[in-house]
């Protein structure tokens, strides 16, 4: 279990979380969601311990963030953050290669080879893993930045937006493997995401944060209501269910 206890994070004047108070539960999909500058990066970036909070703690599982050494926190976190940048010559196997780093420090053994051949196999990338970075469409280009979180083979995986810049098609696939992470690997996966209807069909829970602070947490269907969603995004939201799962219409 992920847990923050009164976090809190300000840049000069502005709060941008405000004593956040929350459990990320183990073995789970857990999203957050929120309005644009509701602190949902911030959050992740600060229990990613790659951002310090001003205030409060984050443990993982007995785990003091504040207090464990680098290799340690990177044993149990992996972390994929929205700005990633990389040399585009890397090949899709260099690339997921990297995420052996903290166990193998750059020399790879065979047992690191099969770790990131299961990777690339797990996330479809076998015929592109000798490719290059800047040869591939922007959905390939996720999928293999978010199989170098599983090859680094911890047993939580934190992704900030990891649908971003994908059609229709590539984020429903990049939501299916991240549900497969948890069913079939047993890891805590936890993303931000924009979009409700993602998180709804997805995840096992849903955070929402509003103007830094937690407003609502639970299932899809505990947080999909219609009064619960207005207060977050302040605007009129329907909620309509189907085969069991709550889906957003907000588009009229």
């Amino acid at each position: 279990m992920i847990r923050s206890r009164n976090v809190s994070k300000a840049y000069g004047s502005a709060t941008v979380l405000d004593e956040v108070d929350v459990s990320l539960l183990a073995g789970e999909l857990t999203a957050i969601v929120g309005a644009n500058g509701a602190g949902k990066s911030t959050l992740l970036s600060i229990i990613s311990r790659l951002t310090d909070a001003d205030a409060g703690s984050v443990h993982v599982d007995e785990l003091d963030l504040a207090r464990a050494r680098s290799d340690e926190v990177a044993l149990r976190l992996a972390v994929l953050r929205q700005d990633t940048h990389m040399a585009a010559r890397l090949t899709v196997r260099e690339l997921v290669s990297f995420g052996r780093f903290p166990r193998s420090r750059g020399h790879l053994s065979a047992e690191d080879d099969v770790i990131v051949d299961d990777a690339i196999e797990f996330f479809e990338l076998g015929d592109l893993q000798h490719r290059h970075l800047d040869q591939l469409s922007g959905g390939q280009r996720q999928r293999a930045f978010v199989a170098l979180t599983l090859a680094q083979d911890t047993p939580y995986v934190l992704l900030d937006e990891p649908l971003n810049n994908l059609d229709m098609r590539h984020s429903v696939r990049m939501m299916r493997h991240l549900r497969r992470l948890v069913e079939q690997l047993g890891k805590s996966v936890v993303i931000v995401i924009h979009d409700l209807n993602f998180a709804a069909a997805h995840a096992d829970r849903i955070v929402a944060l509003k103007d830094g602070r937690i407003a609502a947490v639970g299932t899809p269907a505990d947080v999909m209501t219609p009064a619960t969603l207005e207060e977050i995004y302040d605007i009129p939201i329907d909620v309509h269910v189907v085969d069991g799962i709550p889906y957003a219409i907000y588009y009229r």
